[in-house]
């Protein structure tokens, strides 16, 4: 890897530490923390969430026609993401010990929490839901086939990738024989070891 590619490497995550500092700031501003994976606020701020929910009647008279419409496609979807969901995990309880390579922690990716916001009336409390589910699943999925790259095919594309995962730019350039033979094993052991390349 090139000290160029290795410099903005360590720049992506200098921003992603600065992002995490920004919501941590944020934590304090809206006066909430987390105990045992649950959110409270203050209860001051509780109150006031509970003042500003919209009751389920009012939101249902609100949205356009179409878009009750559409809701059976959104929700068709969950079949297809949930045997997604059991074939991945398949996928990953199987192949990932015989390659060696650590596992996908699920619950960093799936995260389930904006229901407990009490501004929420119970339809919205469900789409937050399935959206923090349907997003999570495919970030999870996304680290699972990023792991399965660098193991097999650790190559950068020649074209452009519109938003490559977090290992892409530790792969070897194409076209480059050489590396790829010099750094597929590298590149192999740091997925056993559950680091960065």
């Amino acid at each position: 890897m090139t000290p160029n590619v290795e410099s903005l490497l360590a720049r992506i995550r200098e921003l992603q530490q600065s992002l995490q500092d920004e919501l941590d700031e944020k934590r304090a501003e809206f006066r909430y923390r987390i105990e045992q994976g649950r959110v409270r606020f203050e209860a001051e701020v509780l109150a006031r969430h509970n003042a500003l929910r919209v009751s389920l009647l009012t939101f249902l008279r609100n949205p356009r026609p179409l878009f009750i419409l559409t809701a059976p496609f959104i929700y068709v979807l969950i079949v297809p993401l949930v045997l997604l969901d059991l074939t991945v995990m398949l996928y990953q309880a199987v192949c990932f010990p015989v390659y060696g390579i650590e596992k996908v922690r699920r619950a960093d990716h799936i995260v389930i929490d904006r229901h407990q916001l009490a501004y929420l009336n119970g339809l919205q409390k469900l789409n937050c839901i399935y959206c923090g589910y349907a997003n999570g699943l495919i970030a999870f999925v996304r680290e699972i086939a990023a792991r399965t790259e660098q193991f097999w095919c650790p190559i950068k594309h020649a074209r452009r990738v519109a938003e490559p995962h977090a290992s892409y730019g530790r792969f070897v350039d194409f076209g480059d024989a050489e590396g790829f033979q010099a750094r597929q094993a590298e590149l192999r052991a740091a997925l056993k070891a559950g680091q960065d390349s």
